[in-house]
């Protein structure tokens, strides 16, 4: 079997050895490699070596490569490891042809979505082919051509042969992106974490705070949520536990646990969902934003036009943006709050006080529940001194 450098890595989970795979990215940027080293030596590589920004270098077999007049294709097969993606085992393809200006210019293909609603990472017009990978297919170019010394730009197209049928198991359409799949990841590397050891993970550090003597528990989703409250609230990092999409289960775990009092602090792009009693905010469970936003804005005394412009949104601060172009954006935050108030304390049926934080990069602290206004009379840290 052909050793990619990936076999050695994974994620132990509740005892469980869980594989490492490797992006869209990063096959992307190994076929645009062996593409661009097939045009300009004539020979196809059988591997490629591929540094990612994980860390972690790979050697990718090289699939059906083939030359023909200026241009050369190679595909790599995406491997997901242990982690459930519908893109697991598609080929990412890579043509490539000697451009007329210096550097790597990247484009999709067939099976690569298009954008076609302004508020991701791309602009309007242009291949879903999200900045990292674009960065790796760059750098992963740019080698060949250090190799080979031969012209100075390269035109890559990155192409996923079944990526429209795939595209329909995603939230592609939903969010604009017409025809094909994102080529994504950050680190080029795809981390897996079973649901349900991720859940007992939770649980478990939630039983450890309890166990410690702490009263009250400090709960984000994220990175997002985390570096709000240490940069802005100067809660210590060692004291949040992060919670990823599970927050119904993660107020279940605090309550069993025997904690009074809980704060959750996040992103509006995934609180937002709490307003409607989505308390699983990972986006194959539901998204529902842009109608949670519209119902908040209508509660705050927006007209129907103002609400048909926050549905055809794509991101919330988009949808914020208009709030506050519309004078409105106090009083849909007002609204989301009571609301997300409503359904946590459903969800806990009186057995601890939850008080939820909510915020966007571009608008700072957007809103917060009853119970978390009362936590913040006074500061965190002083809370935190009475542990």
């Amino acid at each position: 079997m052909f050793e990619t450098g990936i076999e050695g890595h994974y994620a132990l989970v509740d005892g469980k050895k869980l594989r490492y795979g490797y992006t869209t990215g990063t096959c992307a940027a190994a076929a645009a490699k062996a593409a661009t080293l097939l045009l300009l030596t004539g020979r196809a590589p059988a591997a490629v070596r591929i540094h990612t920004p994980k860390g972690i270098d790979l050697t990718l077999p090289v699939e059906e490569a083939a030359r023909a007049g200026d241009t050369a294709r190679c595909a790599v097969r995406k491997f997901s490891g242990d982690d459930p993606d519908v893109t697991d085992g598609a080929l990412i393809a890579a043509t490539v042809s000697v451009s007329a200006a210096p550097g790597v210019h990247i484009d999709g293909g067939e099976g690569v979505g298009r954008v076609t609603k302004p508020g991701l990472k791309v602009p309007v017009g242009a291949a879903a082919i999200n900045p990292g990978p674009r960065a790796m297919i760059e750098q992963a170019v740019g080698e060949a051509l250090e190799e080979t010394e031969a012209v100075a730009g390269i035109d890559a197209v990155i192409s996923v042969p079944e990526g429209a049928a795939l595209a329909a198991k995603t939230f592609n359409p939903r969010l604009g992106i017409v025809g094909g799949i994102s080529i994504l990841g950050t680190s080029g590397i795809v981390e897996p974490m079973s649901e349900e050891a991720l859940v007992d993970s939770i649980r478990l550090e939630i039983r450890q705070r309890r166990a410690l003597g702490e009263k009250r528990l400090i709960l984000a989703p994220g990175n997002y949520g985390l570096d709000f409250l240490r940069d802005t609230m100067g809660v210590s990092e060692e004291r949040i536990v992060k919670i990823s999409n599970y927050v119904g289960r993660a107020l279940d775990a605090a309550a069993e646990a025997g904690f009074a009092e809980v704060l959750l602090a996040g992103h509006i792009g995934k609180l937002v969902k709490l307003s409607g009693g989505i308390m699983n905010t990972h986006s194959r469970e539901g998204d529902g934003r842009a109608e949670l936003m519209a119902a908040c804005a209508l509660r705050a005394g927006a007209d129907g036009d103002t609400a048909r412009a926050i549905l055809d949104c794509v991101t919330t601060d988009g949808m914020l943006r208009i709030l506050r172009e519309k004078g409105l954006l106090d009083a849909a935050m007002e609204s989301m709050a009571r609301r997300i108030d409503l359904y946590v304390n459903a969800r806990v049926k009186g057995l601890l006080t939850v008080g939820v934080l909510v915020f966007s990069d571009g608008y700072g602290p957007l809103c917060a529940t009853a119970a978390a206004q009362e936590w913040l009379k006074t500061s965190l840290n002083e809370k935190e001194k009475e542990l």
